[in-house]
């Protein structure tokens, strides 16, 4: 029997080596595990500004998948990759045997609150560029959405700064003004168009993305919601374990 697929999006300043524990245990679990890089992380550097765009990220994905794959996957997409897996699923749907959403959204509901975060998404890919790697980690590991980190043990942390200083300033330019919340495609009202089976995880510090999990939980007609305890944004680092044994749990 052939093994089921899980493919894994990192978020914003990440790559697919930040599932390197995860891959291992869900390897050890029966589980085939491909954690791409998302243009202008990792090793996936193009000159390109086309190259960067959700749609155009989400067709790359695709012909990943067409040409490794010989049937649909289980889509485990965070933050940033998770915005990026709900929309693969809903245009590609075909190729998503299910799809598993933390800490993610369907994007800003409104003309407004698009143009607004538009404009930060530029004004911060400015500030990369001309402030450098170096900065923009200080002031990015600032931001309160990280302060359920200062959990994680010191090593932990080291390492996560450490992978973020190995971005590229012009990769994570162009990812945010491609990829960017403000200049994504509003998905609110395609949720209920999900035909295949949806778990949505949300850490319980994380007051934001609760509320957004909450919501899309009440429009996805196959959804399962779990709120991870004693965790924020980053549920698969401050609560490994359990999060890895809900997403074994789910696929299964």
């Amino acid at each position: 029997m052939t093994a089921k697929t899980i493919v894994l999006l990192h978020g914003f300043t990440g790559s697919g080596a930040n599932w390197a524990d995860h891959a291992a245990h869900f390897r050890a679990a029966g589980l085939r595990v491909l954690t791409p890089d998302l243009p202008g992380h990792g090793k996936n550097q193009s000159a390109s500004s086309d190259d960067y765009t959700t749609q155009s990220t989400a067709a790359q994905l695709a012909a990943l998948l067409e040409s490794t794959e010989s049937g649909p996957v289980h889509l485990l997409g965070y933050s940033m990759g998770g915005r990026l897996a709900l929309y693969f699923a809903l245009h590609y749907p075909a190729q998503v045997a299910s799809l598993l959403l933390e800490s993610a959204s369907p994007g800003l509901a409104t003309a407004e609150e698009r143009a607004s975060r538009i404009a930060s998404d530029n004004a911060l890919a400015d500030r990369i560029e001309s402030e450098g790697i170096p900065a923009f980690v200080t002031f990015w590991e600032s931001l309160p959405l990280w302060k359920s980190q200062e959990k994680l043990p010191i090593d932990a942390l080291e390492w996560l700064h450490e992978k973020r200083l190995q971005n590229n300033a012009t990769g994570l330019a162009l990812s945010l003004r491609g990829m960017g919340t403000g200049i994504q495609p509003s998905l609110w009202d395609r949720l209920g168009e999900l035909a295949m089976a949806v778990l949505l995880l949300a850490g319980e510090e994380d007051a934001k993305f609760v509320a957004i999990a909450q919501q899309m939980a009440e429009r996805i007609p196959h959804a399962r919601l779990v709120i991870g305890p004693n965790a924020g944004h980053t549920i698969h680092l401050e609560q490994p374990t359990s999060f890895g044994q809900e997403v074994i749990r789910f696929v299964r």
